[in-house]
């Protein structure tokens, strides 16, 4: 009777796994968020450090991968186990090295080491105690680091899965940071 109980629980893991990533890397994805672009933008650079903060099943974590080279490191966080096991099993398939899964707190990313950017997408709005969360982060970028944030803007469709520019703009003012750029 375990061995009855062990599959069907491997198959509604599997199931659920499937549904969250198909949520998260729909093909039709790239033709509104222009990933490439979006790195582009960002000025990624061989050997960077990256922090991809809200990883997800690893939409942006393995073009950041590619970006950074043999070199750097891409750390794919969540606090979702869910997600880190697809990174995980993604980055083991396609042999990407340079890709860490880092299953972080509620309150903390828990880098192991200060990266160069943290790139945020639809992420923001999950954060906890933003000032404090966003205080925390500073301390994991090295000198000169910067934080992306890409986020939905709210409308009546995204029920609280989003978040203005203007809030954004004032939480990371009021944890002490500066915009050096926006792009839209």
């Amino acid at each position: 009777m375990t061995g009855m109980f062990d599959t069907v629980r491997r198959l509604l893991r599997s199931v659920r796994l499937r549904l969250k990533s198909a949520a998260f890397l729909r093909s039709a994805r790239d033709r509104w968020q222009h990933p490439d672009r979006v790195i582009a933008a960002l000025g990624v650079r061989e050997g960077d450090r990256v922090a991809d903060l809200g990883a997800g099943p690893g939409y942006f974590t393995f073009r950041l991968a590619r970006a950074v080279g043999p070199q750097g490191r891409v750390y794919a966080v969540d606090t979702d186990p869910d997600m880190s096991s697809l990174v995980t099993e993604a980055a083991t398939r396609d042999d990407v090295r340079n890709v860490a899964v880092i299953e972080a707190a509620e309150d903390d990313p828990m880098l192991p080491e200060p990266v160069d950017l943290v790139l945020l997408v639809n992420a923001f709005h999950h954060l906890p105690e933003l000032t404090t969360y966003l205080t925390t982060l500073s301390r994991y970028l090295r000198p000169g680091g910067r934080i992306a944030i890409i986020e939905t803007v709210p409308r009546w469709f995204t029920f609280g899965h989003a978040t203005t520019p203007g809030a954004i703009a004032a939480a990371m003012g009021d944890a002490g940071y500066t915009r050096v750029a926006r792009h839209d």
